[in-house]
């Protein structure tokens, strides 16, 4: 494309979204509007999965097995549970073990006191294994599967912490898709009525381009320029807006929630918002262009 030609395109373009002002605006507004919900889920989202992953890091089962249970049977049981799809990994502790770490904690500084055990550990039922998981969302059916085996007196584990931090990242994800599908449905109509108008308004004017031998392309180009602009414009204004309202609410929250941060921490904004502003201008452009090119195609058959 020549220099010219592109000038032309983008000055035709702008003529045609202040013409149809009022459309242009609503066009942008709507198209703001959805961007900018996108951008919020999207930033939800983002640090519900991060909350969740943290989670299964972090939070895992704990597996107790009957007192009279021999250490061989023990292990044995481990290497089955090892082998299941949904295992991450395992960390046994056995009953030995778990007395050396009791008698650091509680008998620090009085270690003759647990001297008098002498050979009888006390808790000598107490080898457990704990075991952290691909997916925090399989906990419950481990959890039943794990009852299940003989030998195993106890099975510990946060059902409803889990199940919250599960059940918020699909009912938010579900939410947002729903929100912007619609918010989508309106900026496809508005910006397709502007492209039309448009069309209506130059419509003598490119039918003389035709006659004195103007293609397809010269003639359908500004319309498409026009489209891709108000995306532009409706993508870049919610991006300004959550850059700063993003940085002011993790501020926000890292001085008033500091006890919640210290386990769960916002995202850093300069680890989303690349993303973020990749699929949004996307989307933005994206809409404007696949409108307006198709719109225009249906109404200039001059």
């Amino acid at each position: 494309m020549r220099i010219s030609t592109f000038w032309y395109c983008l000055k035709q373009g702008i003529i045609n979204i202040c013409r149809n002002i009022l459309f242009s605006l609503a066009s942008m507004a709507t198209i703001s509007a959805c961007i900018f919900l996108f951008c919020l889920f999207f930033a939800i989202v983002a640090n519900v999965q991060n909350v969740t992953q943290v989670a299964q890091s972090t939070v895992g089962i704990t597996v107790f097995f009957a007192d009279d249970l021999p250490e061989e049977r023990i292990l044995s049981i481990g290497d089955e549970i090892r082998s299941w799809g949904e295992v991450r990994e395992m960390e046994y502790v056995s009953a030995e073990e778990a007395w050396e770490s009791f008698k650091s904690e509680y008998f620090k500084g009085v270690e003759d006191l647990a001297e008098g055990f002498a050979d009888d550990n006390p808790l000598a039922g107490s080898a457990s294994f704990t075991i952290f998981l691909n997916d925090i969302g399989d906990q419950d059916q481990v959890v039943s599967r794990l009852q299940l085996i003989d030998g195993v007196r106890k099975v510990n584990y946060s059902n409803s912490a889990v199940a919250g931090l599960s059940s918020t990242a699909k009912i938010v994800g579900l939410l947002s898709a729903v929100i912007i599908g619609v918010l989508l449905a309106v900026a496809v109509f508005l910006i397709s009525n502007t492209i039309s108008v448009a069309a209506a308004f130059r419509r003598q004017e490119n039918e003389i381009m035709r006659l004195i031998g103007a293609t397809n392309y010269m003639i359908r180009a500004p319309f498409v320029v026009e489209g891709v602009l108000l995306g532009l414009f409706g993508a870049m204004i919610p991006l300004g807006g959550m850059y700063v309202l993003y940085q002011k609410a993790v501020l926000f929250i890292n001085e008033r929630y500091q006890v919640i941060t210290g386990i769960f921490a916002p995202l850093p904004l300069q680890e989303i918002f690349p993303y973020m502003t990749g699929v949004a201008m996307s989307l933005g452009v994206g809409i404007g262009f696949l409108v307006s090119f198709f719109t225009i195609h249906k109404h200039l058959k001059v």
